[in-house]
């Protein structure tokens, strides 16, 4: 190519573009209110004071409101405007109340790293914090909670709601099998990562929002840290315990069938995240067995009591051995099918039959002994009462349940197993 050729070629330019964009805040804390003319106020701007002289990261307030009645809103603009030109401070609205909704919508719209949220109230010390959020920007947990129910925690509220909160996590620790202490306090945190892939299958709106999003994080294998905290109970709570304990109820009850039937894809949810790795192991015993143990009583207190109301029922239809007899055969069927996916946690119709015919082999085992329990007392006292059988049968029942929960832990885990094999 000669001079004057280049001359006349075409010059190629790359466009180059400068993005004046600001980067989003490490921090996103999201306070849900409605209704709260007369404390949003103080809670904004003693949040907005703590970040500016305590916190070490960037952070942003946004205020969440649902779907307020009063002045709420109007405050709430007041009170960005006034404490900074937008970026410190942002307001959203929504148009139903739900403070899960809130943080659903907030949350997975956020720019920051990580998402927290506290109630307006305050009733945490804000000096939990850092500490809730510092695990979640270095990497080392993927959510964190404060906790009112750890040992070093300092709580100041009525014994009611004291009884009603360790009820409630008993609650989700037994037919759950959770690991977290506190599921309700108003001081949770998490990477805003984890969040955008979490929440979508978190279908509460309301309170029990929060114990939904647990349950599934810790199914999904995700590390949640426990911060605990200085806590004190605002008397002016708006909350309705009889209705909230009511709904939490209900929400377990939709979570575990959820979660039996296998409609929640929490497998999916930790291969996605990578969390295939099994959890920690308590030394002397067989992993998951203290989770099963615990699940295993739950489902053996329930099938107890079925137990007696049949027995008592029929005994004066068909006689002591049949009245034993039918309950057991009647109590094993329901009690195989709720170990099976209650306890154990075997999902679907592959070996369903098989299961139950094992169970139905295990049952036989437990009505030879309480037979033989109810033989020997005919014998030794033939005029005894009905209750004198059905305690004699009780406690038959219970000395059969230890090798019960061996059987099953045999046939589900083999089931386990199996899966895993044909998976490889």
């Amino acid at each position: 190519m000669t001079a004057d050729t280049l001359d006349d070629a075409p010059i190629e330019t790359a466009a180059i573009v400068f993005d004046h964009t600001p980067p989003g805040p490490v921090l996103d804390i999201v306070v849900p209110v409605f209704n709260e003319e007369l404390d949003l106020g103080r809670c904004v701007q003693q949040l907005a004071e703590y970040l500016n002289t305590q916190m070490p990261y960037s952070a942003r307030i946004t205020i969440a409101d649902n779907a307020s009645t009063d002045a709420t809103l109007q405050i709430a603009c007041r009170l960005a405007a006034a404490i900074d030109d937008g970026r410190r401070v942002r307001v959203a609205h929504l148009d139903a109340k739900g403070r899960g909704r809130a943080l659903k919508a907030m949350w997975q719209d956020s720019d920051a790293r990580v998402v927290a949220y506290m109630d307006v109230d305050l009733s945490t010390d804000l000096n939990a914090l850092l500490p809730l959020v510092a695990p979640l920007v270095s990497g080392h947990s993927d959510l964190a909670i404060g906790s009112r129910l750890t040992r070093s925690s300092r709580v100041v509220r009525g014994p009611k709601r004291e009884f009603i909160s360790r009820g409630y996590n008993l609650l989700l620790r037994t037919t759950m099998g959770a690991s977290f202490s506190d599921a309700q306090c108003g001081f949770k945190a998490i990477r805003s990562d984890v969040a955008r892939r979490l929440l979508p299958m978190v279908d509460d709106t309301g309170w029990f929002f929060d114990t939904e999003m647990l349950v599934i994080a810790q199914r999904a294998g995700l590390r949640i840290a426990e911060v605990p905290v200085d806590w004190v109970d605002d008397p002016a709570s708006k909350v309705d315990i009889v209705k909230t304990a009511t709904e939490d109820v209900k929400g377990c009850w939709r979570v575990g069938r959820a979660l039996a039937s296998g409609r929640l894809p929490v497998s999916d949810l930790r291969d996605s995240f990578g969390r295939n790795e099994p959890g920690p192991q308590v030394t002397g015993v067989p992993r998951g067995m203290v989770g099963q143990l615990a699940r295993f009583c739950v489902v053996g207190v329930a099938s107890t009591i079925a137990y007696a109301v049949l027995y008592l029922a029929l005994h004066s239809i068909v006689g002591a051995q049949t009245a034993n007899f039918l309950s057991l055969l009647i109590t094993a069927v329901f009690n195989t099918a709720a170990n099976r996916a209650f306890t154990f946690r075997v999902r679907g119709r592959d070996n369903a039959a098989k299961h139950h015919l094992q169970g139905i082999a295990i049952f036989v085992f437990g009505w030879g002994l309480t037979a033989g329990s109810l033989l020997v007392l005919h014998i030794w006292a033939p005029e005894t009462s009905k209750n004198v059988e059905l305690f004699v049968l009780v406690v038959a029942n219970l000395a059969a349940t230890i090798l019960r929960f061996l059987g099953f832990r045999w046939v589900f885990g083999a089931s386990h197993r199996t899966v895993k094999e044909v998976s490889a």
